[in-house]
């Protein structure tokens, strides 16, 4: 046998033990004296984020969590339970800081920090997530020092507890609009090249391909973002502020012919706050005053004022970020106390809600919400 002969033979005999070792390291049993089937269903039982944090304990662990099989056992089972996920921004030192809260027993968890540069302008970036999948896009953003716009895309899976990067948008834009339109993310406009340059780029990403690919243009340049997703469309509003001074301007993507049209006048002049869409319909949280909630109805084209208690304003101070799932409002103030609406329909047809508060450790006094997403975990 020649010398190459032996080397190689050499190289192929200790790969193949190496491979040997891996195979004996990852079946080695879940849970010693346990059958398999038993240890999986204890494993499934594990609540949010520790899934993420058990992964280290051993490779036939992190083999069986990270297997696509142990998400749909989770599923199946009903375990993916709603979790508020909290962007917060510390008011003095614009420290950044996701938060999760475990809404069945209102504790807190800090989540990693996002791979993003130290200098940026927190309200800059554009966040929406697809609750069902466990995921949160956060898109664009701004550098602070040079007011430079960024055409990141930053992807957190409650999965593995864990930030990736992914591809970059096509275009530089802080201070923009998202949302999630039938599991595809889509990022509207705002600011280009100089922080006052209103872009009508569109541009639409697809989580499953990591691609983005260029819509339809906005029809005009809008200042001011709150966005909203209703079924196949895509409501953007340059909104009111508080003192009114202005009136707004408003657009509607329909993804399904790839167009834009004008905002009805009665739907923007009427979107005076912060949104949120529960069960395909639209909310809006007003900016001022009391804080009144409205549903825009369709059909007359025209807003309803939401009945029943109102907004807990004695523990509840703005700034607001606000979610809703499953019939239930969330809204995140100053402080990170929240208060869950429940919405209900009357005898006659008119909508209700009826609200509780979760007041948040005095340890998060400091921070305000800038945007917050119900996911899945």
């Amino acid at each position: 046998m020649s010398v190459s002969q032996s080397s190689g033979a050499s190289s192929s005999s200790s790969s193949s033990k190496r491979e040997t070792d891996e195979d004996k390291k990852n079946s080695q049993p879940l849970i010693p004296g346990l059958p398999e089937e038993i240890a999986e269903l204890c494993l499934t039982y594990l609540p949010y984020p520790y899934i993420a944090l058990v992964r280290s304990v051993s490779a036939s662990w992190n083999k069986a969590i990270i297997s696509p099989a142990f998400s749909l056992y989770r599923k199946s089972l009903s375990l993916y339970l709603p979790h508020l996920f909290v962007f917060a921004v510390h008011k003095s030192t614009a420290k950044i800081q996701w938060q999760a809260m475990d809404l069945r027993s209102g504790r807190w968890f800090v989540l990693p920090p996002m791979p993003c540069p130290k200098a940026v302008c927190p309200k800059s970036f554009a966040c929406t997530s697809i609750p069902r999948q466990g995921k949160i896009f956060v898109l664009g953003g701004m550098l602070s020092d040079t007011e430079t716009p960024m055409r990141s895309t930053l992807i957190y899976r409650t999965l593995t507890n864990q930030w990736s990067l992914a591809s970059p948008m096509l275009t530089a834009r802080s201070f923009c609009a998202s949302g999630n339109i039938n599991g595809k993310i889509v990022a509207v406009g705002r600011s280009g090249s100089n922080i006052g340059e209103s872009i009508t780029a569109a541009e639409c990403y697809d989580p499953e391909n990591d691609t983005w690919t260029e819509l339809a243009k906005l029809r005009m340049g809008l200042a001011r973002y709150d966005s909203a997703v209703v079924g196949h469309k895509m409501y953007v509003t340059e909104g009111w502020t508080w003192p009114f001074r202005s009136s707004p301007k408003g657009g509607v993507y329909d993804s399904q012919r790839d167009t834009w049209q004008m905002m009805s006048d009665k739907m923007r002049e009427g979107w005076t706050g912060i949104s949120v869409v529960l069960d395909g319909r639209l909310f809006v949280i007003s900016e001022h005053g009391d804080c009144p909630m409205k549903l825009y109805m369709p059909g007359s084209d025209k807003w309803q004022y939401v009945g029943g208690d109102k907004l807990p304003r004695g523990v509840m101070q703005r700034p607001f970020a606000v979610s809703g799932v499953e019939g239930r409002i969330f809204v995140a103030s100053s402080g990170l106390n929240v208060a869950i609406g429940r919405i209900y329909d009357e005898a006659d047809g008119k909508c209700c809600a009826e609200w509780e508060v979760v007041c948040a450790p005095k340890a998060f006094k400091e921070f305000d919400p800038f945007s917050c997403q119900v996911l899945y975990a």
